[in-house]
């Protein structure tokens, strides 16, 4: 069953009260309407009633979804060492449940975009350990760009997969063919690397960076 509760929060900018539902653990599968507030931004944002001022809660939430065999721990925060910080105190907390899911695919974010990016790919049917392979390999088609670059996971259309990139020009897209997936997902089985975790993962640019490195360093 999902879960939550209720707390008072002052409005930042004005000073307004208000009584706000905080979501802790929401069940996808049994709750497919709460996914939906999920995927529409709706969750655990404060709206003010007064002065229209918007913040996202930093409360932390945990996703599940049986069918598509994710689990995704939410953890707000904006700070590299403090996420770090976050993950490692998350795991010692989390370590007897953790040896009774074996088979999910355990994620740990701290940025809503990416607790959406992660449902969607899983939802999609493909696997976010090769999509953030492919979207390591698209920022280093030209790799002297790459930090001024972001990469998401878009859509699968038509037997392609639709990458949004946000550069100084704009936005714009990139499409690779199934094809590509399928043989990259191949190697990354061939290398050894699971895809059902052992334990809590951050899968991000830098897990696809030591990916890709490992992959180089096995025989095929």
């Amino acid at each position: 069953m999902s879960l939550n509760t209720t707390e008072n929060v002052k409005c930042p900018t004005c000073g307004t009260l208000h009584t706000v539902t905080v979501w802790n653990f929401i069940d996808a599968k049994k709750h497919p309407d709460l996914k939906k507030d999920v995927l529409s931004r709706k969750i655990n944002i404060f709206v003010c009633s007064n002065c229209g001022q918007t913040a996202l809660m930093p409360s932390p939430l945990l996703y599940h979804d049986e069918e598509k065999k994710i689990m995704i721990y939410f953890a707000p925060c904006n700070d590299v060492s403090e996420k770090r910080k976050l993950f490692e105190d998350m795991k010692k907390k989390a370590f007897d449940e953790t040896k009774n899911l074996a088979g999910k695919n355990l994620r740990f974010v701290s940025q809503y975009n990416e607790l959406l990016e992660k449902i969607l790919i899983f939802d999609t049917g493909l696997h976010d350990k090769v999509i953030e392979l492919l979207k390591l390999l698209i920022l280093l088609r030209e790799p002297n760009k790459a930090e001024d670059k972001i990469v998401v996971f878009g859509k699968l259309e038509n037997e392609h997969i639709e990458f949004l990139i946000k550069d100084e020009s704009g936005v714009y897209t990139s499409r690779i063919p199934m094809s590509t997936y399928n043989s990259l997902e191949k190697e990354i089985i061939q290398s050894g690397i699971k895809f059902s975790s052992f334990d809590w993962e951050i899968v991000d640019l830098d897990y696809s960076s030591r990916l890709l490195l490992g992959m180089n360093n096995v025989e095929m």
